[in-house]
């Protein structure tokens, strides 16, 4: 029985596998394949490697590929395009921790509600008085 690819789910790699030779790469992006080494020696997208140092690139590096060379398309320079990578992946690595939060607040809550339940059951609340009452306060005259 045939064994599915490592990193493949149903046949189909995932997105991160590296699959694709940078031939393919630059046949789907519609670059060069000059310029996918370029963009590899400047750090912008970095592909896996074969055993023989070949690049082997993933369907995401793919859809990055794309970025860049929509952003590069628009006028904006390399370390720009490079600046935009990095902020897009602090915003993604931020809206991951605040999703994560999210959830430790809600099981936090949820606990905390349990426990509140839990101490209200065990002692009843203090009776609650009807009618506000004044407190007569009797100071000694000086001097006694």
């Amino acid at each position: 029985m045939a064994r599915a690819p490592r990193g493949s789910r149903g046949g189909q790699p995932s997105p991160t596998a590296p699959v694709y030779v940078i031939s393919v790469a630059a046949e789907l992006t519609g670059l060069h394949p000059q310029t996918l080494r370029q963009y590899d020696r400047l750090g912008l997208v970095s592909p896996g490697r074969t055993g023989g140092g070949g690049r082997r690139y993933s369907l995401r590096d793919v859809e990055l590929l794309r970025e860049v060379a929509e952003l590069t398309s628009t006028g904006i320079g390399l370390e720009g395009v490079r600046r935009i990578l990095e902020l897009e992946n602090q915003v993604a690595a931020l809206a991951a921790r605040n999703a994560e939060l999210h959830k430790r607040l809600g099981e936090v809550t949820g606990l905390l509600d349990a426990a509140t339940l839990a101490l209200t059951r065990e002692r009843p609340r203090l009776p609650a008085l009807l009618e506000p009452r004044s407190l007569d306060i009797h100071r000694r005259p000086a001097g006694r």
